[in-house]
């Protein structure tokens, strides 16, 4: 599986310059007819982020720690602890046009015409009490993944009031720790849902094996349960190859497995509070 790592993030780079774009902007084709030729503000930017600890907290807090955020590849101790992320999340350019009718559109890509590399490293995510117990579970920790991003738009509908987002992206290389199970997973990858079989002779992948793809709406619903507001969040088709390297329980690998043109489609979920 690091083969298949090594030979995505080529491919990606070397093969689908924004040929690779061209092709999934097919995805929302009438969202991005209106955008050609207009004025509108334009963003270059490079970063790297970090974050000590994000809390939600109910009765008891879900925490999670040593948040990083950036380019490249995650970076860990001899351990195989996560200590940050090896460069910049950088070569990144944002286009923003507000049209006519009032509908905002923003365009994600890169400087370069290349997908853009990210990688993004957590320490723990864990649940503790706060009932005086001191009882906490640590539900995994040292979290890495590595991947590209070949397509991000986003649309803030003013006609329905819905934030529409098309993404095309993929994960080269997943590791994680699944502590309270004691079972860790290594090397996860998310591909394009014709990934397997452009691959299997040895060929290279083309866009649509490269990136996994999906358009994600989110908007003001209804709860079905109460009859109240709700944030409804839908997906009309999410496609990819999804494969992972070594399951492992007890330090022991007991096998791998993959999931070959897997598609989630007619999903809607919606999120509102309770008592």
């Amino acid at each position: 599986m690091k083969g298949l790592k090594k030979l995505a993030l080529a491919t990606a780079v070397a093969a689908a310059p924004f040929a690779a774009h061209a092709d999934l902007k097919a995805l929302d084709d009438s969202a991005m007819g209106n955008v050609t030729g207009q004025a509108g503000v334009t963003i270059e930017l490079e970063t790297e982020v970090s974050i000590g600890e994000f809390r939600y907290t109910d009765e008891g807090y879900l925490s999670v720690s040593d948040i990083y955020i950036g380019g490249g590849s995650v970076e860990r101790d001899v351990d195989g602890n996560v200590t940050g992320v090896a460069g910049l999340l950088d070569d990144l350019q944002i286009d923003i046009d507000v049209e006519a009718d009032g509908d905002a559109f923003i365009d994600v890509h890169s400087i370069s015409g290349a997908p853009i590399d990210y990688a993004v490293g957590v320490g723990s995510a864990s649940l503790n009490a706060t009932d005086g117990s001191g009882d906490t579970t640590l539900l995994a920790s040292n979290i890495g993944i590595e991947g590209n991003l070949g397509l991000l738009n986003i649309r803030v509908d003013t006609a329905t009031d819905n934030l529409i987002m098309n993404v095309g992206f993929n994960v080269t290389d997943m590791d994680m720790d699944v502590d309270f199970l004691g079972v860790n997973v290594r090397d996860l990858t998310v591909m394009g849902a014709a990934f397997y079989e452009e691959t299997a002779g040895g060929g290279a992948p083309t866009p649509a094996g490269l990136f996994a793809q999906a358009q994600i709406t989110v908007g003001k619903g209804t709860s079905a349960a109460t009859g109240g507001d709700a944030l409804e969040i839908t997906i009309p088709q999410f496609v990819a190859d999804i494969g992972v390297g070594a399951v492992e329980i007890g330090g022991e690998s007991i096998g791998s497995f993959r999931m070959d043109n897997l598609a989630v489609t007619n999903t809607t979920m919606r999120v509102y509070g309770h008592q």
